[in-house]
Formats: structure tokens, C-alpha cells, sequence
């Protein structure tokens, strides 16, 4: 329930008990007055104290019950620094006054008023625009809905949710209608001051009242200041100057050659700085407009009648009323003004008296909500631009048709099911748009009877077929666009005026157009197995027929003469045509993703530019395709970018160095062996040549200075010497595989899942996707995994990185239900994004796993909840399987509909208000009701046929699909590989913004188990308790796309404890105390298939997890003096997996007696060396036997170059383990669970120190150790069959 901090005022005012209604506030409601602490940060609260008893008990006797917090006035102004602390805690305990008010859904706001003795309530959505309730509206009703609408469904749920206090960053109730100092200045700027009047020193300075409202400078007197004579001065034009002989003083000046000046002397530099910043902004306008857009006004002010200059008046986004000393009836009055901007005001009922402005030339009422016109409307015979979109309209008026000189129509996103007749007579204008409207047929007819019509707009309606009327054509209509309609067939031959044409995302099997006057044609994303265009298009330019299902190129798009792009990729072509690839004006070839085996061989020389044939069946390229012509003129010699990617070719022509113009060289996943030569073309720029079979590489001499960009990674035979990467050194971008390193521990135990992420910013400057990995999850039992992707924004994606596992940790405690679970969980996550959450947003998809309790045997289950364009996939038996959706316009029918509906305006980019193309996102509460947080939920339990789960953003799945996505993983043995593959391969197919990748490898079976009740308990030293190992597989090196540089850390201490423990150096005091707490008895060890029965009671524990850090561009530490082997910068950003967990580690030394020391360092010597080896997040770091010899040498300052790295603290690691350190976590946030700063590094010669008071033992039993010693094969096999496990303290 809510939480109050009572105030300093006075105590605490509880509402009596049910059974005293007597002494109830008047109205029988509530009222709790208590002060609440802002958060500065959030400007949400702080809850400190709780409701009484009392009040809780009232609660739960009905859901229908609820509390309602009402502010105070909340008055944002320019403060200044307050000189006592008496002042401070006053003014801060006024501007935080809060009440709280136990209500029914039932209780008017009439009645809280009278209780309250308030004379009005506002309500405030999204810390926006502030609107007054009518006394009949309900306000916790008002909360109850909009909770309903966001996603709730238990009402006892809803009113919790209704009682949390940070529900005011999106809904919020004030006593009195708060107002910003910033805002009244733009509205109107009062006082009284000293004026004088003209530029001469005759007159005296006189106490008068100044008004500066609209365009006009008002200088009345203070006694008589609305009966008494006033002084008008009109400033558009003028000047403002400042009096140099008085002190902030200003000098107003009205425009032409009888201008007149009045001097205002104010009293404090911040008044002459208001005035004068806003007098500047009404000199400087050429033409008389005012804008009190998004003012929450109800009514214009008094003194803007005074302005009769005024010629233009924006008063979009208020609540402005009719009938009101200032309402919309009173805007007659404006005897000059032209245009009138009153859209998004929710009037209503069209304001009659509007139509008596006869000077309109421009009115805007969209998004009003009316229902029908007047006919008064045909009065404003000047009017030329009407804009009705985003009501509900559903028949225009025939008095329309007198507007005579209207030019400009707009009805889109109304309830029209047919074309007005009104548009007829309406000759003056020349587009019909109707977009997202509900027309269903198309009838030819009607458009051929309007002459003057030439643009038509019908996209998103229900065509679904079209009328012809007659064989009559159309000489007129020269552009239509029909996106996103039914369409399955169209035949517009008849328009032979036709120049372009929009027709993407129908259901087209056909397509008959007329090629008179064609140039361009989109038809992407259709089902079209036909096109005919006759006679030939010969001013056709642009063609576009990709996602569709043709099966060669038509014909008559060989014979177009002026035809420059053609794209058909996606489709079922087997050959290109001759004629296409000769064309002599084609610039751009797009023929990716078809069947396509071989290019015709070219004879003559071609401008093509761009060439993109990737995903074809390719297995080569005609010899003489970049040869010299007959002309001798290179074939392709003004050829910039070529994408050869997804075939089968072996080689690239040697001709291909007469391409003197490429800059872009495409030939990711193909089988070439021998590397072309093109790093002698001059101007190339970005190479791709990842994932062949090249082995070495040819370099001249001298590189190009432009190159700037080289993709080596997948060649697994390709071996670069030293001398060739010192040439490559000057490459902005050079990516190559890191060598793998030998596995020193044969024994390997699977675990359940493993991951690996990747994240680039492609050619972006900063990256604006986060990931969430949780391996270890509610005890150990379950895991997490998330991606979120802000599209412009990166904080909204790091706060959820940051807050969401913590979210879903408590929903689950509340819940059984995994459905309910993650449904709240991304609605208390929207809930808590608070302020920033207000005009940002973001996808966010979260997967959680954990053992299934409802069935009989071992299995687990997978929840995946997603909103926005982040998708999983699941791989089960090599096969893709879905399990998210996506929430977009162009995907989504119902979701388009549903935003339809509401009446959003969905420009042509398809995006809601020309915002974003989601329809479902955390954040951007402002958009509500068009975007909602409601999750997708899917559910699904894990089988052994389970191998792999893929994460990725919108720009991963843009440029992959689900079965090459998974074919392109499924047998990379790293997921930490298998990640950056995801990523590159994005990249390598076009993908220039940010791009993330989540692998998860799984292993669900009961073979998988390791714990000590399936008999796999493993004895341990004496002294210490059972354990069982759990260890993850030796991950190759390969680093991460992001940074290349990825590491993990185990501890179960906190984070302060980490920070101090490891970042220290090792000493006989700190060592000896984590030994002795080693010795702890520890209780018996579960996997995650068989958990240990936990208790009710929740108790939050710190969790593993994987974070990553988007605060570096290059993806390097800028105090690492060189790049670990192998990782390059890319634009990316560096991983840091954090694993809080009790560092564990083998021992391969005989068994130690009970309570024997460890021993010193010095002691190493007699032959017993640890070092430090990576983990996984499921287990602990393993501590390996590792060579005197090696240890020596790492300590050797002479040989840290050989073996090692020298790292931002001085410390030399080697390269070996330098992946498995944390290098970089500075930038994160502090947080108390999960998300910190990183500790310093681990020195690698850190060792156990033995007490000096144990030496002697120690020495002894070490000497009785080595002489009692049996064979080395013999303590291999004792090492791998009974492996041995001990705790210690870092």
C-alpha cells in the first residue's frame, strides 16, 4: 500500500474507524493530510512510514475502495538561494504538501472538494498538460481505468497499484492548478513600474501598470487600470533597447514612422530579464502570431483582445471551453485573424461561432472528437486549408462546397466508408486524403469524375476490391498511394496519367498498370506473381518488387529505357536477364535472396554503381565480368558497392582491380580461399570477407590510405604474421579471430545453460541497446536473460538493465503464475521508469527460466514476455520456433487497428504521431492510449531437443531471418562466439545502426545434473564439507563484437566486500582470515534441476549477473596501453560479466589435515602453484595448478610483453587470463543488488599466506606430501575421476 512521511506541521490525522461517520469530513470521505519528501532525481517519492491499521482494513473490505493522492499547488519557479534554513524547510514542506484521500470509485470529485474545500480538482497526465475535472467525474475510477488499460487485470492488484504514490510521474490530482513561471511569462507578463513616456527627458517617470500580452505592450494606470485610459503600444516590428542612464531599465518602441516609445524601469535584474527575453521574441516576428500551444488553458486571456494586430493564433493542446469570458465564443473579436490552430482541444461540439471569422484563410480542428460539421461552415468563403484528421467524421456537409477557394482538405483518420460527393465541388483542390479511414471498395468511378484530382491518398483503409464504372480512363490521377490495405488484385490501366504509385504490404497476386506516364512503382511486400505494365514505361526510374513471388523479371522492365534502381530481391528468380545487366541506365541492382546460379557474361561497358546479388546460389563469377569492353572501357567501371554474401563462390576474378571506383566489398559466408585483389583499387573503403576458407593473404607494398574497415573473422585456416598485422595497424577497423587456447582441465562438467552476448553500434555514435544476463536466479534455480532497445535513447534501456531482474524477483515471490509474474513485472518496470519514462521509450523482451513445478519429472519452463520489436527464438531440434511478437504498424494488423481507433495520426513513415512505429513500449506514457506497456507473454516448456535460445534487437531480425539465425549458431561450440557471428553477420548484410545478441546454449537433461543426491558427491580435504564441481567448458578467447574483452568475477560477498577484498594485495592476515572462514560447514549442493526446498519467507539475495557497458565507443579501456590479440575497435561497447558468487577452487594437492593452514608463498617451491581461472556464472572460479617456471616468468617485469598484459592498475595478467578479468565497469551505476562499480584487479601472483606461527607444520606435511607422491598418471587419474573442491576467500 501507499507510504507517507508525516510532515513537521502537526501529527498524524488517521479517518476515524467505519463505526464514527459522524465524525467524518463532509461527503462521508477520508482525508489523510501528510507531507511527502520528493525525489529529486524522479521527482517521484519516497515512502517512509504506512498506512495505519485502520486504513488497511477499510482497504481490503472492498476492491472498490482506494486512496487518491491530491497535491498541492505545485509552482515551479526560478528560485533563488534561500539565506535561512527556516525558509528552505518552509518553502519545501509547501511545495510538497500532499493529502491523501480514502475514497470509493463511486465518490464524485465534487464531493472531495467539498471535504477538501476546494473549489475544482485537476487532473495532470504524464507531467504534461493539466485539465479540470468536471464534478461529476470520479477520480479513483479515472486511476482504476487507466491501470486497466495498461494491462492490469486483478482488481486487487489494481488498487495496490493505485495506492503507490510513484503513479504520479503518470497520473496525478492537484487541489489547485499548478503553473510554471516560465509558462506565465509566455502567456502574460505584469507589473507595476516606473514608466516614462517618449524618447525626450520632458516627461516624468509615473507608477503605472505594464501588461505585455500577445503582440502588444499595455501602460495603464494603477488606480484605473480597467476604466482609465490605456496606452497601446504594438511591438511586432519594433525594437527593445536598453536604457544605458538608468539601471535595468528598457526602452519599447512600436514600429513605422510614428513610432512611439515608452520606458520601463524595472527593479531587479531577473524582471529585466524576463521582460526583455520576451519583448525580443515579439520585435522580431515579421507577421502578428501568438502561440499558446500546450498551455492547458481553458480560456484565452483578457488582455490578448487588446492585440487586434493578432493574424495567426496557435492554441493547440489546451482544454479551451465555449462558453467563457475568454472562451472560443469571444475569438470573433480578432477582427485580422487569418489562421487558427485549435487541434487536440477535445471539444467536442464544433464551435458555431468560429464560422462568423470571415478572415480565416487557415483553420486546423483535428483530433477534436466531432462527430459531424455544421452548416454554418460554408460561411468562411476565404478559407483555404481545412484540417479535420483525427475524428469522427462521417459525412461532410454539401455547404462545404462553397468554399470555393479551399485548396487543402484533410479528413484523414475519420470514419468515412465512401468518398464525400462534396469533393466534386470542390475544384480548387487537387488531393484527396483519406488515409485510415474504413473504405472497403475502391470505386474508379467516383475518381474519374474529379478532374481537378490528382493526388490520391488511401492508405491504411479496408480496400478490399475495385469498381470499375465504366472502360472511360483517367487522364488526371498522376500519384495514389494504397499502402497497407487488402488489396489481392489491381488493375489501374486505365490511368494513363499515372506517375507514381504506392501499393506495398497488400495482398497482391496481379498488377496491371499503364506505362504512358509511369516512373516509379513500389509494390515491396506483396504476394505478386504478375506484373504488367503496357505499353512500355519509358520514363520509368525506379522499380521496386522485392518480398514477393516472382519468378523472373518482367519484360517490359528489360526494355525500360530510363529505368535506373530495380529491386527484386527476396523473390523466386533463377537467372538475371541480359538485358537487365546491360542496361545503359541502370545505377542500382538489388537481386539478393532468389535463386540465382550464375550472371550472364556482359559484352559492353555499363554505369552500373551498386551491385547486390548475396543469397543467391552462386558458385562463380564470369571471368571477363570486370574485364575491359570492346570500347575499352572497363565492363563495370563506375561499380561502388558490391555484396557477393551468402553463396557458394570459391574465388573473386583478378579483374576485379579494374574497378577503380569500389569502395564497398561484400563476400561474407561464401568459400573463398584466395584472397582478391583489392587492396590495390585506390579508393576502397570496407572489406567483408568474413566466414570463407582463406588461408593467406597477398598485400602490396603500400595499402590504400582509405581503407578503413577489413572483416577477417570465420577464416578458421587463415594464420596473419606478425608483419602483416603491423601493416594492418593504420585500419580503423581490423576484426580477426582470436587463436583458441588449450583447455588445461580435461574434466568438464555440462551445465544447464551457458550465454554470450554481443552489442555494435554499427555506424552510430552511441548505442542505444542494453542486456540482462541472470544465469544464477531466485537461489540459484532459474536465469533471466533481457534485451532492451531505446531506438534514439540509451538511458531508458540502461535503467531497465539496471531495475527489471530486481522487478520480476519480487513478482515472482507474489505470484505462482510465471504469466502473471512477468505481466507485472513490465508494467511496475513502466511504472518505475518515472520521469524519464514521460518522453523516452523503449522495447524491452526478458525470458525467464526455471524448474517446472507442475509436472512430474525434472524439466524446466521458458516465459518469454516481449513489447516493442525485440524478438527470441528458440531452437528445438535445429528447427526456429517464435516465441515473441511484434509490435509494430506494418506487422500488426490488430495493433494498427487498435491505433486507428483511438483516433493517433500515423504519418507516412508509419510511425504514431510521427514518433515511433511501436505500438507497444516501455516509457513514452505521453503517447497513452496509442502505446501501451501490455506484454506478449508465451510459455513453453524446455525439452532435451532444446539446444539454443536467441535474444536480439529489431536491427538483428531485420537482416536475419529465424532459420538462418539459428543455422548460423547452431554448431558454435562458444555462445560468446556464437553472439558476435549474430552480430557481424547483421552488419556484413547492410545493418549500419545499433545491433545486440543474446546466445543462450542449453543442456536440459537429467545428465546434466551434479548434484550430491544423484550420487555425485565428491569427497573433499579434510576439515571441509562435501562438495560436488560444477564447471563450465573452456570458452574459446573469442571476444566480444562489442569491445572483445569480456569477463567474469565470483564472489557471494557484497559489493563492498569485493571491492576492498580483491582489490587488495595479498597478506598473511586477509588470506588466513578467508581460509578459516572456508572451514565453514556448508549445506548439501543442488543443481538446478533439483533444487533445494526453500522456505516462504522472500529474502533477497545478490544474483550473477551479466551487465553490459555502453560507456566506451571503441569498445577498449582508454588507459590500456594495447588491444588484447585479436579484439579491434568497432564502434562497439565492452562487456562485463559480473558473477557475485563464493569463489571455489579445486585442489589438486594431497588432503590437508583439519585445520591446517595454507601455506606461504615462499613455500610454493616444494611444487604447489594456484592460478586463477575464468568461471562460469552457474559455478565458481576454479583454481588450477599452474608451473613454477611460468609463475616466475610472469613476475618478471623483462617477459610481461610474452605472457601477459599490462593493465590500467599496473598489474601484468596473462593473455590467457586477461579475458577473465574486469577491466572496465567504472562508468555503471551504483546499485545495492546486481549493477556496481567493479572491483580492482586480482593480482595473478596473489597467493595463500600461511600464518608464521603454522609454517613449520605446514613445511613438514608438504615434505611427508612430495615423498609419499605416487606416479603422475596416477594423480591424473585420482585428479579427473574423484576431483576435489574447497572454498577460499579471494
Amino acid at each position: 500500500m501507499g507510504e507517507v512521511e508525516p510532515g513537521p506541521a502537526g501529527p498524524l490525522e488517521p479517518p476515524e474507524p467505519p463505526e464514527a461517520p459522524a465524525s467524518r469530513r463532509p461527503g462521508g470521505i477520508r482525508v489523510l493530510k501528510r507531507n511527502m519528501k520528493h525525489n529529486g532525481s524522479r521527482n517521484c517519492l519516497n515512502r517512509r512510514s504506512r498506512f495505519g491499521s485502520r486504513e488497511r482494513d477499510w482497504l481490503r473490505e472492498d476492491v472498490k475502495r482506494g486512496c487518491v493522492y491530491l497535491y498541492g499547488a505545485d509552482t515551479t519557479t526560478a528560485t533563488t538561494t534561500a539565506t535561512s534554513s527556516a525558509s528552505s524547510s518552509s518553502a519545501s514542506s509547501s511545495s510538497s504538501d500532499l493529502h491523501l484521500v480514502l475514497c470509493t470509485v463511486e465518490t464524485p470529485a465534487s464531493e472531495i472538494c467539498a471535504g477538501e474545500g476546494r473549489e475544482s480538482l485537476y487532473l495532470q497526465l504524464h507531467g504534461d498538460l493539466v485539465r479540470r475535472l468536471e464534478p461529476t467525474e470520479r477520480p479513483l475510477q479515472i486511476v482504476y481505468d487507466y491501470l486497466s488499460r495498461l494491462g492490469y487485470d486483478d482488481p486487487v492488484r489494481v488498487q495496490e497499484e493505485a495506492a503507490n504514490p510513484d503513479l504520479g510521474c503518470m497520473l496525478r490530482f492537484y487541489g489547485e492548478k499548478p503553473c510554471q513561471m516560465d509558462q506565465l511569462d509566455r502567456i502574460l507578463l505584469s507589473g507595476i513600474y516606473n514608466v516614462r513616456k517618449g524618447k525626450t527627458q520632458l516627461h516624468k517617470w509615473a507608477e503605472r501598470l505594464v501588461v505585455l500580452c500577445g503582440t502588444c505592450l499595455i501602460v495603464s494606470s494603477v488606480k484605473d487600470c480597467q476604466t482609465g485610459k490605456m496606452h497601446i503600444l504594438p511591438l511586432v516590428g519594433g525594437k527593445v533597447e536598453e536604457v544605458k542612464r538608468r539601471q535595468y531599465s528598457l526602452a519599447f518602441s512600436s514600429a513605422g514612422a510614428q513610432a512611439q516609445t515608452y520606458h520601463v524601469s524595472f527593479e531587479t535584474l531577473a524582471e529585466y530579464q524576463r521582460w526583455q527575453r520576451q519583448a525580443s521574441k515579439v520585435v522580431s516576428q515579421r507577421i502578428s502570431t501568438v502561440d499558446l500551444s500546450c498551455y492547458s488553458l481553458e480560456e484565452v486571456p483578457e488582455h490578448l483582445f487588446y492585440s487586434q494586430d493578432i493574424t495567426y493564433l496557435n492554441l493547440r493542446h489546451n482544454f479551451m471551453q465555449l462558453e467563457r469570458p475568454g472562451g472560443l465564443d469571444t475569438l470573433y473579436k480578432f477582427s485580422h485573424l487569418k489562421g487558427l490552430n485549435l487541434s487536440h482541444n477535445k471539444l467536442g461540439l464544433f464551435p458555431v461561432l468560429l464560422c462568423e471569422i470571415s478572415t480565416l484563410t487557415e483553420l486546423n480542428l483535428s483530433c477534436n472528437g466531432f462527430h459531424d460539421l455544421p452548416s454554418q461552415i460554408g460561411n468562411l468563403l476565404n478559407l483555404q486549408t481545412l484540417c479535420l484528421d483525427g475524428n469522427f467524421l462521417t459525412t461532410l456537409p454539401e455547404e462545404l462546397g462553397n468554399l470555393q477557394q479551399l485548396s487543402s482538405l484533410g479528413i484523414s483518420f475519420n470514419n468515412f466508408s465512401h468518398i464525400p460527393e462534396v469533393y466534386e465541388r470542390l475544384t480548387v483542390l487537387d488531393k484527396v486524403v483519406m488515409a485510415g479511414n474504413r473504405l472497403e471498395v475502391l470505386n474508379l468511378g467516383v475518381l474519374s469524375r474529379m478532374s481537378h484530382i490528382k493526388h490520391v491518398d488511401l492508405r491504411m483503409n479496408h480496400l478490399k476490391t475495385v469498381v470499375i464504372e465504366n472502360l472511360e480512363g483517367n487522364k488526371y490521377i498522376t500519384h495514389m498511394d494504397l499502402r497497407d490495405n487488402q488489396l489481392t488484385d489491381l488493375d489501374l490501366s486505365s490511368f494513363c496519367s499515372l506517375e507514381q504509385l504506392h501499393c506495398e504490404r497488400n495482398q497482391l497476386r496481379e498488377l496491371t498498370l499503364s506505362g504512358f506516364s509511369l516512373r516509379t512503382l513500389y509494390a515491396n511486400s506483396n504476394r505478386l506473381t504478375a506484373v504488367n505494365v503496357y505499353p512500355v514505361p519509358s520514363l520509368l526510374t525506379s522499380l521496386e518488387l522485392s518480398r514477393n513471388q516472382l519468378e523472373c523479371v518482367p519484360d517490359w522492365a528489360c526494355e525500360a529505357k530510363k529505368i535506373e534502381v530495380l529491386d527484386v530481391s527476396y523473390n523466386l528468380l533463377t537467372e538475371v536477364p541480359m538485358r537487365i545487366l546491360s542496361s545503359l541506365s541502370l545505377r542500382k541492382l538489388m537481386v539478393g535472396h532468389n535463386h540465382v546460379q550464375n550472371l550472364p557474361v556482359l559484352m559492353e561497358h555499363i554505369p552500373l554503381e551498386v551491385l547486390d546479388i548475396q543469397h543467391n546460389l552462386l558458385t562463380r563469377l564470369p571471368d571477363t565480368l570486370f574485364s575491359k569492353a570492346l570500347n575499352k572501357l572497363n565492363k563495370l567501371e563506375q561499380l561502388e558497392e558490391l555484396n557477393l554474401s551468402g553463396n557458394k563462390l570459391k574465388t573473386i576474378p583478378t579483374t576485379i582491380a579494374n574497378c577503380k571506383r569500389l569502395h564497398t566489398l561484400v563476400a561474407h559466408s561464401n568459400n573463398i580461399s584466395i584472397f582478391p585483389e583489392i587492396l590495390q583499387l585506390p579508393q576502397i573503403q570496407f572489406v567483408d570477407l568474413s566466414c570463407n576458407d582463406l588461408t593467406e593473404i597477398l598485400i602490396p607494398e603500400a595499402l590504400p590510405a582509405t581503407l578503413q574497415d577489413l572483416d577477417l573473422t570465420g577464416n578458421t585456416n587463415l594464420v596473419l604474421e606478425h608483419k602483416t598485422l603491423d601493416t594492418f595497424s593504420h585500419i580503423t577497423t581490423l576484426k580477426i579471430d582470436q587463436k583458441p587456447l588449450p583447455t588445461t582441465d580435461p574434466t568438464v562438467t555440462s551445465t544447464f545453460w551457458s550465454h554470450g552476448l554481443a552489442e555494435m553500434a554499427g555506424q552510430r555514435n552511441k548505442l542505444c541497446v542494453s542486456s540482462l544476463a541472470v544465469d544464477t536466479f531466485v537461489e540459484g534455480v532459474g536465469a533471466v536473460y533481457g534485451m532492451f532497445d531505446g531506438d534514439r535513447n540509451e538511458e531508458l534501456p540502461r535503467l531497465l538493465q539496471c531495475t527489471m531482474a530486481d522487478v520480476l524477483l519480487e513478482e515472482v515471490q507474489q505470484s505462482s503464475s510465471d504469466t502473471v509474474s512477468m505481466a507485472h513485472t513490465f508494467l511496475v518496470s513502466h511504472r518505475k521508469l518515472g520521469m524519464a519514462g514521460q518522453k523516452l521509450g523503449s522495447s524491452a523482451l526478458l525470458c525467464y527460466i526455471r524448474p517446472d513445478t507442475a509436472e512430474s519429472t525434472s524439466s524446466f519452463s521458458l516465459t518469454v514476455a516481449n513489447v516493442g520489436t525485440c524478438q527470441a527464438v528458440l531452437c528445438r531440434g535445429g528447427k526456429p520456433v517464435p516465441l515473441s511478437k511484434v509490435f509494430s504498424l506494418e506487422q500488426d494488423a490488430d495493433e494498427a487497428q487498435r491505433v486507428k481507433d483511438q483516433k493517433a495520426i500515423i504519418t507516412e513513415d508509419n510511425k504514431v504521431n510521427g514518433v515511433t512505429c511501436c505500438t507497444r513500449m516501455l516509457g513514452c506514457t505521453y503517447l497513452y492510449p496509442w502505446i501501451l506497456p501490455k506484454p506478449y507473454i508465451s510459455s513453453t516448456t524446455l525439452t532435451i531437443q532444446d539446444e539454443l535460445l536467441i535474444l536480439g534487437n529489431k536491427a538483428l531480425w531485420e537482416h536475419l531471418s529465424y532459420t538462418e539465425a539459428v543455422s548460423a549458431v547452431r554448431h558454435v561450440q562458444d555462445p560468446l562466439a556464437a553472439a558476435k557471428k549474430l552480430c557481424t553477420l547483421a552488419q556484413s548484410y547492410g545493418c549500419q545502426d545499433n545491433v545486440g545478441a543474446i546466445v543462450v546454449y542449453l543442456n536440459i537433461g537429467e545428465e546434466g545434473c551434479t548434484c550430491e543426491m544423484n550420487g555425485l558427491s565428491l569427497p573433499g580435504p579434510v576439515g571441509f564439507a562435501p562438495t560436488t564441481t560444477i564447471k563450465d567448458p573452456l570458452k574459446p578467447t573469442t571476444p566480444s563484437s562489442s569491445s572483445g574483452i569480456a569477463s567474469e568475477f565470483s564472489s557471494e560477498m557484497s559489493t563492498s566486500e569485493v571491492s576492498s577484498e580483491v582489490g587488495s594485495t595479498a597478506s598473511d592476515e586477509h588470506n588466513t582470515a578467508g581460509l578459516d572462514a572456508s572451514l565453514l560447514p556448508r549445506p548439501e549442493r543442488r543443481c538446478s534441476l533439483h533444487p533445494t526446498p526453500t522456505s516462504a519467507v522472500f529474502q533477497r539475495q545478490p544474483s550473477c549477473a551479466t551487465f553490459s557497458s555502453n560507456q566506451s565507443d571503441n569498445g577498449l579501456d582508454s588507459d590500456d596501453d594495447q588491444p588484447v590479440e585479436g579484439v579491434i575497435t568497432n564502434g562497439s561497447k565492452v562487456e562485463v560479466e559480473v558473477d557475485i558468487h563464493c569463489c571455489r577452487g579445486r585442489e589438486n594437492s594431497p588432503t590437508l589435515p583439519k585445520n591446517s593452514p595454507a601455506p606461504r608463498p615462499e613455500e610454493h617451491g616444494r611444487g604447489l602453484f594456484f592460478g586463477i581461472r575464468r568461471q562460469n556464472s552457474v559455478n565458481s572460479g576454479i583454481l588450477l595448478p599452474m608451473s613454477k617456471d611460468k609463475m616466475e616468468l610472469q613476475k618478471s617485469p623483462s617477459t610481461s610483453c610474452l605472457y601477459g598484459k599490462k593493465l590500467s592498475n599496473g598489474s601484468i595478467v596473462p593473455l590467457e587470463d586477461s579475458l577473465n578479468l574486469i577491466e572496465v565497469a567504472t562508468e555503471a551505476p551504483k546499485k545495492k543488488t546486481g549493477y556496481f562499480a567493479a572491483p580492482t584487479q586480482l593480482e595473478p601472483e596473489d597467493q595463500f599466506v600461511v600464518p608464521r606461527d603454522l609454517e613449520e607444520e605446514v613445511k613438514e606435511q608438504m615434505k611427508q606430501h612430495q615423498e609419499s607422491r605416487p606416479e603422475p598418471e596416477l594423480i591424473e587419474e585420482d585428479r579427473t575421476e574423484l576431483p576435489e573442491e574447497f572454498d577460499t576467500a579471494l
